[in-house]
């Protein structure tokens, strides 16, 4: 075996999103381009330098033949360790469950999450922490740094390791240790979760649920757990094979992309429980008989009824969100006397709070959800809590929402994305709202008063960090918001997505449809930003 050095140029726009790198498979697939960026991480993260490495992916397309050149590249590079999913396959959360309880140098994760999968869809690869979690900005904008200056990358000449089979092998002087994807997950999720309860569940014959891993990463966790650990039947998984394609399906566990799965809960001889996850493992939708969760209901749900489960018998240390995430959880945090936290979006936000002990419970309204047992959103987590608050209480789905919003109140929330359109007209409308900002408040926006309007910021509690321009945020005095933000999860073209909310004390008023309820803050949104005039959009591509 050899390790040669391999000269190269720079690529443009190699800089990290919230999640790490995501382009077009074609992109990834140009010579030098992948191995430009792994490189960067080798060279920026020296601690992997005769360390242990964690990596693996979704399964989508090119994730085999991404992996097969990160191992020869880890070998040059002085990696001495690396765990590998078997099949090249590891969740998000998984992945971050690996580092964790190994104790790795840092993982590498390949997956562009719920964006489609093919040899014409989308890639990504995002390094993760020692603490398991997305790197903070610190760490990727070093990366891209060196992304920007890059003349060599080292790889060895080796044949493909065999990564279908559990056990170790030597490339060059690393150990590359393939493992169950599985097992360690599962084991974990069991400490959490009062698993005999669920079963009684199952068993009682009252029960009917079905769990969609949209041909994605969850499949073998979930037919794992739900159906042999914890005795679902069989055929609860649907689509519980990953494919490189997805199947051709969107994997995005929302209204619009699981209408499979929500057509089985709908009717009198809906489903008990419907629940789905994402490419990579990180998101999840929960559903009950006519009757959809919002993930920000979702996470204030669990809040104030975590003491249910084993895991988090002790209660909670404090939660956090999202700045677009409602502010459902607020109310749960103020009645428990904890600290809630308000961050920008993107999960490397609640990796210092979960560190430092401030949070137990965190999540974001883009249907990720999770806790400090690892430092990723964790889809079958959320869905496993809602399956022991189901068995524990034995009370519908929307039983249990019912009661929340009778306690605490209703937060009317919805969330519009405008996909794929032209970069240089989404920034032109978010410019034009900084420009209207400082102008706004005190102002009548229909029945509506301003007050208070800004760009968020976010002042990290425990290092001190500052992320500027999160988002703009509209609040009225009624406590209803408008926010606007552009996306950073797409491949191409710009996504602009706008959060509306009015929150609703009466129980009298908590049956309206949601988009009726929020209909004249949509319009105010929508006239606000001038949304027609600056991207030609009528309508939002999904409503959720």
């Amino acid at each position: 075996m050899q390790a040669p050095v391999i000269s190269t140029t720079p690529f443009d726009g190699q800089k990290p999103g919230t999640s790490g790198l995501r382009k077009k498979v074609t992109t990834f697939q140009q010579p030098h381009y992948l191995e430009n960026f792994v490189q960067a991480i080798f060279d920026t993260q020296t601690k992997l330098n005769g360390g242990i490495l964690a990596l693996g992916g979704d399964g989508r397309f090119y994730n085999r033949e991404a992996i097969q050149v990160i191992l020869r590249m880890a070998a040059a590079n002085g990696v001495a360790r690396v765990l590998v999913g078997q099949g090249g396959i590891l969740s998000t959360p998984a992945a971050s469950c690996i580092i964790r309880k190994y104790q790795t140098q840092g993982g590498i994760i390949l997956s562009a999450s719920h964006n489609p999968g093919g040899p014409d869809e989308d890639f990504g690869i995002k390094f993760n922490i020692d603490a398991g979690g997305p790197a903070p900005e610190s760490v990727t904008n070093a990366i891209y740094e060196r992304t920007q200056t890059i003349d060599q990358y080292r790889i060895i000449e080796a044949d493909p390791v065999d990564l279908d089979q559990v056990g170790e092998s030597r490339l060059g002087a690393m150990i590359v240790q393939v493992i169950d994807p599985v097992t360690d997950y599962a084991e974990l999720m069991a400490s959490l979760f009062d698993f005999d309860a669920i079963r009684q569940l199952f068993n009682s014959g009252h029960f009917r649920m079905r769990f969609d891993a949209m041909h994605a990463v969850t499949g073998p966790y979930a037919v794992e757990i739900l159906e042999q650990r914890l005795g679902a039947e069989p055929g609860t998984v649907m689509n519980g094979v990953p494919l490189e394609d997805f199947g051709g399906g969107h994997p995005d566990p929302n209204l619009a992309h699981a209408q499979a799965l929500v057509a089985l809960t709908q009717g009198p001889d809906g489903l008990d429980f419907g629940a789905a996850s994402d490419g990579d493992g990180d998101r999840n939708m929960v559903l009950g008989r006519d009757f959809f969760v919002t993930p920000s209901d979702s996470l204030a749900v669990l809040a104030a009824n975590a003491e249910i489960a084993p895991g988090y018998k002790n209660g909670i240390a404090g939660v956090a969100r999202s700045m677009p995430t409602s502010q459902a959880p607020d109310r749960v945090a103020e009645a428990l006397g904890v600290n809630c936290f308000e961050t920008p979006t993107g999960w490397k936000f609640f990796g210092n709070l979960l560190d430092a002990g401030k949070i137990t419970l965190c999540g974001e309204e883009s249907f990720g959800t999770g806790s400090d047992h690892v430092r990723e959103k964790d889809g079958l987590w959320a869905v496993l809590f809602w399956l022991n608050l189901l068995a524990v209480k034995r009370q519908s789905v929307a039983e249990i929402v019912r009661e929340h919003w009778q306690r605490f109140g209703r937060n009317y929330y919805t969330r519009h994305d405008y996909e794929g359109i032209d970069s240089e007209a989404a920034e032109g409308l978010v410019n034009h709202l900084r420009i209207l900002l400082p102008s706004l408040p005190g102002q009548q926006l229909g029945t509506f008063k301003v007050a208070f309007a800004d760009d968020f910021a976010y002042t990290d509690p425990v290092d001190g960090s500052v992320a500027e321009q999160q988002g703009i945020r509209i609040g009225f005095e009624c406590g209803s918001r408008i926010v606007l933000r552009l996306s950073g999860t797409g491949t191409q073209g710009a996504t602009l997505r706008v959060y509306i909310e009015q929150y609703e004390a009466d129980s009298a008023g908590h049956d309206r449809p949601v988009q009726e309820a929020l209909a004249p803050l949509i319009l105010i949104a929508r006239e606000l930003a001038q949304i027609e005039a600056r991207t030609g959009r009528a309508e939002p591509d999904v409503m959720t």
